[in-house]
């Protein structure tokens, strides 16, 4: 189901080509639908890193299937790791959970 409400947003798109900002923790979504991908820190919310997305248009499922998607994912994962990780430690410092709750 989401993979076609993805497809059904790409088709959208391309009938006028507006301006969209889409909020997504999935990181193979957000380069199937974006042109690129910016990727905020944790607390505060700041602008950590952006990604181009250097596949044109129109985008198909099959994109997902190849080398260089992979490659990117991969990539734009690594960026993030690190803000991740920095996150985990920070919480397990002073003692609340991963999701934010104090213990």
């Amino acid at each position: 189901m989401r993979t076609i409400l993805q497809e059904e947003l790409i088709q959208l798109w391309e009938q006028d080509r507006r301006t969209v900002i889409f909020v997504t923790h999935a990181l193979d979504e957000a380069i199937f639908l974006g042109d690129r991908v910016v990727i905020m820190s944790a607390r505060p919310g700041v602008l950590r890193s952006e990604v181009e997305v250097p596949f044109p248009r129109p985008r198909s499922h099959d994109l997902r299937g190849t080398s260089e998607f992979a490659e990117l994912v991969q990539r734009t994962w690594d960026v993030l790791r690190d803000e991740v990780v920095a996150e985990l430690e920070e919480a397990r410092a002073v003692g609340r959970s991963a999701d934010g709750a104090r213990r």
